[in-house]
């Protein structure tokens, strides 16, 4: 069986239950962005989290599409990122894991969407191949600002523990919802 958790347990979504969905999924990563523990050169947030579960319950194309939507309000200039927006908080440094966010859902979102994030091994593989994609277009833009070795002294290592909890609060969460589901 083979399919996202969203598509699973609402197979027959139209798309007016889509657009409310992909609304509800930019209004939670919103929330997540605001989310915030006092953190140099970032705020550590819930960003990430909600990135990578958006892309694991609903997919590649829904997934993606709410992500994108979310990336398209800041850089018109809507808040919802954690701090700034508009086009050159964009081009700034954290650019990249603005960039990595789309990549982690849509790649999340095809794993789900080919059956991964159903049982422990399986979701934990699959946040983790979206956490890199995350901090390997992060890394890179942010290293080509500051240099490498400083991007991943700042833009990584302070936030390995905190990731990793995500990491597992993520595949706890996928995993009972999938228990849920079976039922």
């Amino acid at each position: 069986m083979h399919g996202n958790l969203l598509s699973t347990l609402w197979p027959r979504a139209q798309v007016l239950h889509k657009a409310v969905i992909l609304g509800l999924g930019v209004l939670l990563l919103t929330l997540a962005s605001k989310v915030q523990v006092p953190f140099w050169p970032v705020p550590m947030t819930l960003q990430v989290l909600a990135v990578l579960m958006i892309g694991a319950t609903a997919g590649a194309r829904l997934g993606g599409a709410t992500v994108l939507a979310w990336l398209a309000l800041g850089a018109v200039g809507v808040p919802v990122f954690a701090t700034g927006a508009g086009l050159a908080y964009m081009a700034g440094p954290t650019g990249g894991y603005l960039a990595g966010f789309l990549a982690a859902s849509l790649l999340v979102g095809y794993l789900a969407d080919r059956g991964l994030g159903r049982g422990i091994g399986s979701a934990v593989l699959m946040l983790l191949a979206g956490l890199a994609a995350i901090y390997a277009l992060g890394l890179g833009w942010l290293g080509s600002l500051i240099g490498f070795e400083k991007a991943v002294a700042v833009g990584l290592m302070p936030f390995i523990p905190a990731e990793v909890l995500k990491l597992a609060l993520g595949t706890a969460v996928l995993t009972a919802a999938w228990k849920q589901a079976k039922r």
